[in-house]
């Protein structure tokens, strides 16, 4: 009888154990999951009245300065923003329209755009931002409120705990849901309908400045949703170019961004143009910013230029079924 009781009591304990290190496993498990950065561009604040003249362009970069801190939030290269800016003629200063969000979000890879403005009504100061989602098109909005006398950088502080806040707490709003593969695939094909697909040729350049490169990942990507969407590919190693109605052609690159403690951020480019072989004219032209992050810097890159790819294969491939009349009597270079 006693043998019994201790074989059921050395049972009950191993039990325990096995559980113990179940839940142990699942912790690791949980500990290990890469945690969700947001990818954010912040745009000039204007001042909205005389008494706050040149405020606007401090709390800009005072704000940069602050949310460059936030582990959970990754800001878009001041000069890379400028460029962007310049290069399509963007005006951002003032109000962010729906398209204009979007465009940057393609081009720059953030996720959330931040504008706003700083008042001074008699002797109280007012510090509004806007916090836009370039895919959602959704605004949220975040302000402090101060006296004349106090310190513009205590102010700014405060409002860039209150953004933070604003984004952790309306991430769903702000942030689109991830898209699956399949899903991206299903949704082109419904565009694209019963159109007559042309042969295409993708040959996409590939380079991680830094780090060899293992394999085409954005490539693959375009090739994967020209093929699966209908798409007659010719592989441009084994097969023959001029049989190609259309050539995708581009370059894409991935780099190293920012380190947030053990987690590396990468900052993928994709750009491609897609030729009519009868006539040499480019029917479609396009790029794409997207920003990854893992715990390798390998992997990280790799599904960075994957995103890249995806995201402009569902916009290219539709233009080069039905090219837009403007682009289309545009010739290549």
């Amino acid at each position: 009888m006693r043998l019994l009781k201790l074989r059921l009591v050395v049972a009950v304990l191993m039990l325990l154990c096995a559980v113990s290190a179940a839940r142990a496993d699942d912790k690791d498990k949980k500990d290990d999951k890469v945690p969700q950065i947001y990818p954010v561009a912040v745009l000039p604040f204007q001042e909205r009245d005389r008494d706050s003249k040149d405020q606007g362009a401090k709390v800009t970069d005072l704000l940069f300065a602050k949310l460059s801190a936030d582990p959970g939030l990754m800001l878009v290269d001041r000069e890379d923003m400028k460029k962007v800016l310049q290069e399509q003629e963007l005006n951002l200063s003032g109000l962010v329209n729906p398209d204009q969000a979007t465009k940057v979000g393609q081009l720059t890879g953030a996720k959330l755009l931040i504008t706003g403005s700083v008042l001074q009504v008699d002797n109280s100061v007012y510090l509004i931002a806007k916090i836009i989602g370039t895919e959602t098109t959704r605004v949220m909005g975040a302000s402090v409120k101060g006296n004349v006398r106090d310190d513009l950088g205590k102010l700014v502080d405060d409002l860039a705990q209150e953004v933070s806040k604003t984004i952790v707490k309306r991430a769903d709003d702000l942030v689109a849901k991830p898209i699956t593969r399949d899903d991206r695939i299903a949704a082109l094909k419904k565009k694209l309908g019963a159109a007559k697909r042309p042969t295409v040729l993708v040959e996409i350049s590939e380079h991680h400045v830094g780090q060899q490169t293992i394999d085409p990942a954005a490539e693959t990507e375009v090739t994967l949703f020209c093929t699966e969407s209908g798409f007659k590919v010719i592989d441009p190693k084994e097969g023959r170019k001029q049989d190609a109605d259309i050539l995708i052609q581009g370059e894409a690159f991935s780099e190293f961004a920012v380190r947030h403690g053990n987690l590396t951020s990468i900052k993928a480019r994709l750009e491609v143009k897609a030729v009519d072989q009868s006539t040499g004219r480019i029917v479609a032209i396009d790029r794409q910013t997207t920003v990854a992050v893992d715990l390798t810097e390998q992997i990280a890159a790799k599904n960075a230029l994957q995103q890249a790819g995806a995201e402009l294969a569902e916009r290219l491939l539709v233009k080069i079924v039905n090219p837009p009349k403007d682009k289309a009597k545009g010739k290549g270079k």
